[in-house]
């Protein structure tokens, strides 16, 4: 296998960290946003996949704006579902291994239980349905395939970014005085991104096909993750708990949403850091990013 490995969404908040992860494992590394290569376009994939000529091929683009796609759920099902299976096409073309990630949110959040890989699916909205359609197209085309699912990334990229995370959505609001209301009848397993990033690579190495989860490893609710974040970054704002009823939102969201790392594990993988471990180490980044950038 030669070490040449492409990555689509190279700028977003799991994009960097996999460039950083595999440059560090002495793959040469063509990184691409979607200015650079749309992966809409199924000529422009198969084009640049094959002046690449990578063995490997990371998917970290998405749609990911939940509830816009329920106005717009063309849009996120040519991201998140035809675009996988232009990269799947392209990929069988040129003999290379696709990784593709996929969410938490294929599943309904009624099991009340840490969902493992082959529980079935039930996607709740038009982001739910583009993304588990996005692992069909995938699974359809190759056999040579790693699908990693996953909930609530956030790393140090996401300060750059549009759209940010949630650290820094609850760091954004702590700064005024107004209270910060978050759901506490929402459960999902928030991932570190580096962590994310180093645990694929890890699969890869270890020549893993099919579907993994790869979570944060601990199920917490929304509002008890901002209470972590706000321990940790030494604030107190004014943080009141609200509920699915009080703050609803047009996309429907699986309410317990965490995912097993079971499978992962049993191929010797090292455990994901705790949520503490991984906000302690996200505010260590963010602040000498912040530091570089003065």
């Amino acid at each position: 296998m030669n070490r040449k490995a492409v990555v689509f969404g190279a700028a977003g908040q799991l994009g960097v960290e996999l460039v950083r992860e595999l440059k560090s494992r002495d793959y040469e590394v063509s990184a691409w946003d979607r200015a650079q290569v749309d992966i809409a376009n199924a000529s422009a994939v198969e084009n640049a996949l094959a002046q690449s000529e990578a063995c490997l091929v990371f998917n970290a683009a998405a749609y990911n704006q939940v509830d816009v796609a329920e106005k717009e759920p063309q849009a996120a099902y040519a991201v998140n579902a035809l675009a996988v299976r232009n990269l799947a096409l392209a990929c069988r073309q040129c003999d290379a291994k696709l990784v593709h990630f996929s969410t938490d949110y294929v599943f309904d959040g009624f099991a009340r239980h840490p969902y493992a890989e082959d529980d079935p699916t039930h996607p709740l909205g038009a982001y739910a349905v583009s993304k588990l359609a996005g692992e069909l197209y995938a699974q359809a085309y190759l056999e040579n395939v790693l699908i990693a699912r996953t909930s609530g990334v956030f790393g140090p990229a996401g300060i750059g970014t549009a759209r940010g995370n949630f650290v820094e959505l609850m760091l954004r609001l702590a700064k005024s005085s107004n209270p910060i209301r978050v759901v506490e009848d929402h459960v999902a397993a928030p991932t570190f991104a580096p962590a994310l990033a180093s645990r694929t690579a890890d699969l890869v190495e270890r020549g893993a096909q099919g579907l993994f989860h790869i979570g944060g490893g601990a199920a917490i609710s929304w509002f008890d993750w901002a209470v972590k974040i706000f321990a940790a970054a030494g604030v107190k704002p004014p943080l009141k708990p609200t509920n699915e009823r009080e703050f609803r939102t047009a996309a429907r969201r699986p309410k317990f949403s965490a995912l097993s790392n079971a499978k992962m594990e049993t191929l010797g993988i090292d455990a994901m850091p705790t949520l503490d471990q991984a906000i302690d180490l996200y505010l260590l980044a963010r602040g000498r990013r912040v530091a570089a950038a003065k």
